[in-house]
C-alpha cells in the first residue's frame, strides 16, 4: 500500500490517477530543486509526470533536465506516496502517484527548458522547511537523517 500525504480525496470529485517520477537530487548537504512560479509558486523535487508508453526512468531524466537544465545518475529507488489535488494548469482533479528516486546531478546543460522553472541549489535543510509538499519532504528528511549517520 502506498502511503498518502496532503488532503484527503474530496468524495465530491473525479480524480484521475496520473502517475510520476521524481528525484532528490543531492550533492554533499545540498539538494537541487525546481521552484514553479505557476499556478503557486512553489519549491519542488524535480520530476513530473510519465508519459502513456514511456519507461520511468526516461521520464525521470526528461523530466528532471526539462525542469532543472542538468543530467543525473538515479542511484535508487526511495519509495513513493500519493496525494490527491487539484492541477490547475490541467483542469484536473488528480491522484497523483509519486515515485522518488535519489539521483546525483551530474552536468548542467543549460538553464530549464520548461517555462516558469528555475534550478535552485539548497541547502538540505533549509530545503525541508522550503518543499511545498509533505511527500517530497518526506523523502528529502529520509536521505538526509541517512547522510548523517555514522559509517
Amino acid at each position: 500500500m502506498i502511503r498518502r500525504v496532503g488532503q484527503p480525496p474530496d468524495a465530491r470529485e473525479k480524480y484521475r490517477r496520473r502517475p510520476g517520477v521524481y528525484a532528490v537530487l543531492w550533492d554533499r548537504g545540498h539538494v537541487l530543486l525546481t521552484y514553479q512560479e505557476n499556478p503557486e509558486p512553489e519549491f519542488q523535487l524535480p520530476g513530473g509526470g510519465i508519459d502513456r508508453g514511456e519507461a520511468p526512468l526516461h521520464a525521470l531524466h526528461r523530466e528532471v533536465f526539462e525542469e532543472t537544465g542538468w543530467r543525473i545518475r538515479p542511484l535508487r529507488r526511495l519509495g513513493a506516496f500519493r496525494r490527491f489535488t487539484f492541477m490547475p494548469e490541467y483542469d484536473l482533479w488528480a491522484e497523483k502517484l509519486c515515485t522518488i528516486y535519489l539521483a546525483r546531478p551530474v552536468r548542467r546543460h543549460g538553464p530549464p527548458s520548461e517555462p516558469g522553472h528555475s534550478a535552485i541549489w539548497m541547502h538540505a535543510e533549509t530545503a525541508l522547511e522550503q518543499l511545498g509538499n509533505p511527500g517530497d519532504r518526506h523523502f528529502l528528511a529520509e536521505v538526509l537523517h541517512r547522510s548523517h549517520r555514522p559509517t
